[in-house]
C-alpha cells in the first residue's frame, strides 16, 4: 500500500476507537439515565445519524473543493468539541445539540476519507491488476479493528461514568487531529472549471437514475444496520435482563469484520459482481432479523447472536462493493459530492425510520423483527440491475465476467442519468 493508503487505514482506526467506545452506550444512557422513551431515542439516535450521514454532501462537496486535508482537520475538531459537550449534557435539548456537533464532525470526515481510500483503489487496481476492493476491504476491515477496541474500552470507561466514556473518546480525536495535521498532505486546488461545475453537479445527482437506484438500495442497507444500536440494546435487555454483554457483542462484530472481511471479499470478488455483492449482502442482512424473530423465544443471547453475524456478514458485503462501484459511476471530479450524497439521502431515510423502528423495538412478539427484515428485501429489489460492474465505464475488477478494458475514470459514458 502507499503511504497515503496507510494513512487513510490508520485513521478510520483511530476515529472508530474515540467514537465506538461512547455510541453504543448512548441509547441506555438516555433511556436509563435521562429516562427517555423509546421513540425519542430512536429519534434522538435518528437525528445524529441525519446530521452525519444526511450533510455528507457538505463535506463530501467540500472535499472536492479544497481538498481532504481541510476538511479531514475540521471535522476531529468538531468532534472533540461535540464528545466534550456529551460528557456534560443532562438535558434533552443538551443532549440533541451535542449529537448533532458529533453527526457533523463525521460529515466533513468520512466523506473527504472515503472518497481519497476510493480514488486509492482506483490506483492501485491501475497499478497492480488488484481488484480495487481488496484495498476497500482493508478499509473496512481497519475500521472495524477500531471499532472493536472501542466498545471494550466503553466498558471500561463506563465504570467511572458516561462522562468518563465521552472525555476518553475527545481525547482521542485529539490525537487523531494531530496526526493529520503533521502527515495528511494536500491536494491541488480544482482547476476552474471543475470548481464551477460543483452546483451543476448536485443537481445532477438527482438526475443520475442508476446513482439513484444504489443510493436507495444503500439506505435500505443503513437503516437496518441502524437497529444494531437500537434494537439489539432493547432485545438483549428483555431477553436477559441486562445489557452487560452489549460490549461484547459489538466487540464481536468488529471481531468478524477484522477476521473475516479480506477472505470474504477475495471470495466475491472471484464469482460476483459488484451488484451481485450488494443483493447478496441484503439478503443476509433481512436474515439476521428473520433469525433473532425466531431465536427470540429461547431466550438468552441466541437471538442477538444470530442477528450480530448474520448482520455483519452482509455488511461486509454490501459495504466495499458499493464503494468500489461508485467511481465507475460518477465523474471523478465529483466522487467527493456523490460520496457525500450516497451517505446524505442515506440518512434522510435513517431519520424518517428512527422513530417507528423505535415503536416496533418496543412492541412484544417477534412480528416486529419480520417487519424490519423487509426493509433490507426492498433494498435487494431496487439494486440497479443491468451494470453490476460489469458495463459502467472505468476500471474493472479483475476476474469479473463481462467488464471491459480499462478506460478513463469518471468518462462521460457514465455520466449520463
Amino acid at each position: 500500500m502507499s503511504p497515503l493508503a496507510r494513512l487513510l487505514i490508520g485513521s478510520q482506526f483511530a476515529f472508530n476507537v474515540g467514537f465506538f467506545a461512547v455510541l453504543p452506550y448512548l441509547a441506555a444512557h438516555l433511556s436509563g439515565c435521562l429516562g427517555l422513551a423509546g421513540w425519542m431515542v430512536g429519534l434522538v439516535l435518528g437525528l445524529r445519524t441525519f446530521s452525519q450521514q444526511g450533510l455528507f454532501v457538505v463535506g463530501g462537496a467540500l472535499t472536492d473543493r479544497f481538498g481532504p486535508r481541510p476538511v479531514v482537520l475540521t471535522g476531529c475538531a468538531l468532534r472533540v468539541a461535540g464528545f466534550l459537550w456529551l460528557a456534560v449534557a443532562d438535558s434533552v435539548w443538551s443532549v440533541t445539540g451535542a449529537v448533532l456537533v458529533v453527526g457533523l464532525a463525521a460529515a466533513l470526515f468520512s466523506p473527504a476519507v472515503e472518497s481519497e481510500i476510493a480514488r486509492e483503489a482506483v490506483r492501485h487496481e491501475t497499478a497492480t491488476g488488484t481488484p480495487r476492493t481488496r484495498l476497500l476491504a482493508r478499509f473496512s476491515a481497519g475500521g472495524q479493528a477500531g471499532a472493536l477496541i472501542g466498545p471494550v474500552l466503553g466498558v471500561l470507561l463506563l465504570h467511572g461514568g458516561f462522562g468518563a466514556a465521552c472525555l476518553a473518546g475527545a481525547g482521542v480525536f485529539t490525537l487523531v487531529l494531530a496526526g493529520h495535521w503533521r502527515l495528511m498532505p494536500g491536494r491541488p486546488e480544482p482547476d476552474t472549471a471543475h470548481r464551477a461545475a460543483a452546483l451543476p453537479g448536485l443537481r445532477e445527482t438527482l438526475h443520475h437514475r442508476r446513482f439513484l437506484a444504489l443510493t436507495l438500495a444503500y439506505s435500505c442497507y443503513l437503516l437496518a444496520y441502524n437497529q444494531l444500536y437500537l434494537a439489539l440494546p432493547a432485545e438483549l435487555g428483555g431477553a436477559t435482563g441486562s445489557q452487560a454483554a452489549l460490549g461484547w457483542l459489538f466487540a464481536l462484530s468488529s471481531a468478524l469484520v477484522v477476521a473475516g472481511q479480506l477472505p470474504l471479499e477475495r471470495y466475491a470478488a472471484a464469482r460476483l459482481s459488484w451488484g451481485a455483492s450488494v443483493r447478496t449482502g441484503l439478503l443476509v442482512v433481512s436474515a439476521s432479523f428473520a433469525a433473532a424473530g425466531v431465536l427470540r423465544p429461547a431466550g438468552g443471547l441466541w437471538s442477538s447472536l444470530a442477528f450480530v453475524v448474520l448482520l455483519t456478514l452482509g455488511q461486509m458485503l454490501v459495504v466495499p462493493a458499493t464503494r468500489a462501484w461508485l467511481p465507475d459511476l460518477v465523474p471523478a471530479h465529483r466522487l467527493g459530492l456523490y460520496t457525500g450524497m450516497l451517505s446524505s439521502l442515506s440518512g434522510v431515510v435513517v431519520l424518517a425510520g428512527g422513530a417507528p423502528a423505535g415503536m416496533l423495538v418496543e412492541a412484544e412478539g417477534a412480528w416486529p423483527w419480520a417487519a424490519l427484515a423487509a426493509v433490507p428485501l426492498v433494498g435487494a429489489a431496487l439494486v440497479p440491475r443491468g451494470s453490476d460492474g460489469s458495463d459502467t465505464a472505468g476500471f474493472p475488477v479483475p476476474r469479473r465476467e463481462g467488464h471491459r478494458t480499462p478506460g478513463p475514470l469518471g468518462t462521460q459514458d457514465d455520466q449520463r442519468p
